[in-house]
């Protein structure tokens, strides 16, 4: 029975630190290679498939005592997913720590564990993998991505999931991005599986015309999205352009609820932004406006609503909304002239321990001194505000996260969103990696979709993204400024938004299952 080699698992580990970083490059000891993609806060694309290699290579590898069992590779997964994951989310400590109040180790711990127990998805999957031993190389890569993708699946969608560090998103750029608008970024996260799969077996095939075969099957593979853009119809068409002004207010976080400092500075300086504001469509970012409407000063929720109620101007704001009774939502206001209610959307996927409470857990939120609530969630699928012949579609925080929810959206080709945007509050993660990731979440739905994003935030990053995934303008960060510029709306739908709309990721649960299955069978059969 093969057991784990020390040196091994140091690399396994060591990949999984790549692996983290490679979603968004950090800013350690100046380390910049543009050359080579190495940027802070950039995704590195290359960088992912190497340390998903290193990990199959680890799998495929014979070690001294024989050949690597399940056990073992189930270990080398969990030590590679650990790694990514703590180092993927690691800005979790901050909130704990630093703007929660809980010490030092027992936050340090909480993100470890979380990590641990989420990483136990891959280290099934590795696990599977060797137990299934696959002779091919082009069963074993298929193998591997099925294995991965179930993986990805069950963090994404389990207990209310969290996919946030997934592979795809080193992918924002880089010859995987073009697979956006067909797959979505869990077929990318298996498309990239499988490279690094291929890889590793490649030299490990009998003959050169295997070997050839390989390279040419990645090549083409890779190509058809270019060739689709090159030769096919476009997938989405331009609809019009949008002046608009997004608000940064860099509310301290640990001052944000405070009512005698954070309240007053955001009351004042968002309303005095959207009073003043000139282009057509001014967005403050999540809980902008950190009260109830009724709680807020006398005038003042009619004095905004007022503002907007005529002329040629609208806006859409962050604000908490309910009450005791019929419960509280995180929502964002939609102002316009000609309505006399205000159009609103409210929050639907909710963040575990910020917006609600898991069963069995108020112990651990007790600990903390945030202020921790339960929200109600709002419907998927929640109509757009339509605004000068553009349909905005908001979404608040990490719900960016889920496209497969936001893709409900293109269920109504009258109702389709021509630009989607995101309000956020990320001071709560400090000058993390947190920032960087999120640009990349959302850039890889701007791509997916084919829609520009308006990212409006308290903190940064604040910007304009084009439907191609480019970021056209942004904000300092941790700076209290306006940015003012156009946007191009988008109409069409992508076949990633039409499939996954009306299927959900069944598709890819069933299509990866069916692999495995089929792998269990030709298990059988050779012994």
């Amino acid at each position: 029975m093969s057991r784990p080699e020390p040196a091994r698992a140091l690399v396994a580990l060591g990949a999984g630190v790549l692996h983290g970083w490679s979603m968004a490059w950090p800013a350690l000891w100046q380390l910049e290679l543009p050359a080579i993609g190495l940027q802070p806060g950039q995704p590195v694309w290359w960088l992912q498939l190497l340390a998903m290699g290193l990990l199959a290579s680890l799998l495929q590898a014979p070690q001294r005592d024989g050949a690597v069992s399940w056990r073992v590779g189930g270990l080398y997964g969990a030590l590679f997913s650990t790694a990514w994951l703590s180092v993927a989310f690691g800005w979790l400590f901050v909130a704990m720590h630093t703007y929660g109040g809980l010490p030092a180790l027992p936050a340090g711990l909480a993100v470890l564990v979380l990590a641990a127990l989420l990483g136990l998805y891959y280290a099934a999957a590795c696990a599977a993998f060797q137990a299934l031993s696959p002779a091919s190389p082009y069963k074993s890569a298929l193998i591997f991505a099925a294995l991965w993708l179930l993986a990805e699946l069950a963090r994404g969608i389990l207990l209310t999931g969290f996919a946030w560090g997934a592979a795809a998103y080193a992918h924002a750029d880089g010859p995987l991005s073009g697979f956006a608008p067909w797959l979505g970024a869990y077929g990318m996260g298996a498309l990239a599986a499988w490279l690094a799969m291929l890889a590793v077996q490649w030299p490990r095939q009998a003959s050169g015309a295997a070997r050839l075969g390989s390279v040419a099957l990645a090549l083409v593979l890779l190509a058809l999205p270019t060739l689709q853009q090159a030769l096919g119809p476009a997938l989405t068409q331009a609809h019009g352009r949008l002046g608009v002004t997004l608000l940064q207010g860099n509310i301290a976080q640990d001052e944000k609820f405070e009512a005698g400092s954070g309240v007053p500075q955001a009351l004042q300086w968002y309303s005095e932004q959207l009073l003043q504001a000139s282009s057509s469509l001014v967005i403050a970012p999540e809980t902008a406006i950190p009260l109830l409407p009724q709680q807020l000063p006398p005038g003042y929720w009619q004095a905004l609503r007022q503002r907007f109620a005529t002329g040629a101007q609208a806006a859409l704001v962050g604000i908490p909304l309910g009450d005791f009774e019929q419960g509280y939502t995180n929502s964002v206001v939609g102002l316009r002239p000609g309505d006399a209610l205000a159009w609103r959307y409210d929050k639907h996927h909710l963040v575990p321990f910020g917006e609600f409470i898991p069963t069995g857990f108020r112990w651990f939120t007790e600990l903390m001194h945030i202020p921790l609530g339960d929200f109600a969630r709002g419907p998927l699928g929640q109509p757009p505000f339509d605004w000068q012949g553009q349909r905005l579609a908001p979404n608040v925080c990490y719900e960016d996260l889920f496209g497969e929810e936001l893709a409900q959206q293109f269920l109504d080709s009258a109702r389709t969103p021509t630009v989607l945007v995101n309000v956020s509050n990320l001071a709560w993660f400090g000058g993390t990696a947190a920032m960087d990731q999120h640009l990349q979440i959302a850039r890889l739905r701007a791509r997916e979709f084919e829609r520009p994003v308006l990212m409006a935030t308290n903190t940064g990053v604040t910007a304009i993204i084009d439907h191609q995934a480019r970021v056209r303008q942004s904000l300092p960060r941790d700076t209290r400024a306006v940015l003012q510029g156009e946007v191009e709306g988008r109409t069409g739908t992508t076949p990633y938004a039409w499939w996954v709309a009306r299927l959900g990721l069944w598709p890819y649960g069933l299509g990866a299952a069916a692999v495995v299955l089929w792998a269990l069978r030709q298990l059988r059969k050779r012994r």
